[in-house]
């Protein structure tokens, strides 16, 4: 199985869903989402984490036809630098972005502290209510000490509903996890690291002992795991470490589930990949994953946000 190639920038699907990831990595992350929960409607536009600079954003949503004010969402895993940019504080004042900003209920103390909290500012917990059609389901994971956000985007009507899953800095993929994701039409997940090039890396003992130690990173073989369990139709492979693996050796360990495999870059787009219902087929013999006690309404429509 070879990398999908990027094919540089191109204009927005204009109906169903497909999601962009503009940059993935320690140096910054944030991926675009566009929806029409309605055939007969407007686009909705979702950045899920905002990692690169407000004007770097900018520069390619424009390229791919999309003008900043036409962001609805900014959607936050968590506040770590590279997945909020210290700039975003000025942008989003009167007169700039005019997005929502949506931060997980933990992560208001950070936000505060960063300047985040605003008129644009809206809190979620355990559901994320974006637009009538367009909701998710947020399961909240270790990582460092406020944990991450982890979503189960649900766009259109319930006949026929598409899921994306989004999820990064995992540490590890639990059953919680896995069953809130499961049978997603399109799963983007974290491939971030080899283990043989992390212990041979030149990184104090301290940091191998964060990436790897359950609330930190996934490794390839942790997240092709992951990956056949949750059996999406499609997958993206986000934050890759740049010293500490490769685009060959992510998608290597993830030739064994047999799916479509994206990855993605710190210094390229990827193509856009599209999410359609029913995409996911569980493999024969599979065994349905139990949902975790989280789960309870995940999947149930929140209605207009």
């Amino acid at each position: 199985m070879k990398p999908a190639e990027h094919t540089g920038a191109a204009a927005a699907p204009g109906d169903g869903a497909a999601l962009c990831v503009l940059a993935s990595g320690s140096s910054g992350n944030c991926s675009v989402l566009v929806a029409r929960p309605d055939p007969s409607g407007p686009r909705r536009v979702v950045l899920i984490d905002a990692g690169l600079s407000p004007r770097r954003t900018a520069r390619l949503l424009l390229e791919r036809g999309i003008r900043p004010d036409e962001v609805d969402d900014i959607v936050f895993t968590h506040l770590d630098t590279d997945h909020c940019h210290p700039g975003w504080p000025a942008a989003i004042r009167p007169g700039g972005w005019r997005a929502r900003l949506r931060i997980h209920q933990r992560h208001l103390g950070r936000a505060e502290r960063a300047g985040l909290l605003c008129r644009h500012t809206e809190p979620f917990d355990d559901q994320l209510a974006l637009c009538e059609g367009l909701d998710a389901g947020v399961c909240t994971m270790a990582h460092d000490s406020l944990g991450v956000a982890a979503f189960c985007f649900r766009i259109g009507p319930d006949d026929r509903r598409t899921c994306l899953g989004y999820a990064t800095d995992l540490g590890r993929a639990t059953d919680d996890l896995v069953g809130a994701l499961a049978g997603v039409d399109l799963l983007a997940i974290e491939s971030n690291y080899c283990p043989r090039l992390q212990r041979l890396s030149d990184r104090p003992e301290f940091l191998k002992r964060r990436i790897t130690g359950g609330a930190g990173h996934l490794s390839n073989a942790e997240s092709a795991e992951a990956v056949a369990r949750i059996a999406p139709g499609r997958v993206v492979l986000l934050h890759l470490s740049r010293q500490c693996n490769t685009p060959a050796l992510a998608t290597a360990a993830h030739e064994r589930h047999g799916r479509a495999v994206t990855v993605s870059s710190q210094h390229a787009a990827t193509a856009w990949v599209r999410a359609r219902a029913g995409q996911a087929v569980r493999a024969p013999g599979a065994e349905p994953i139990a949902p975790g006690p989280f789960q309870t309404g995940l999947f149930q429509s929140t209605g207009a946000g």
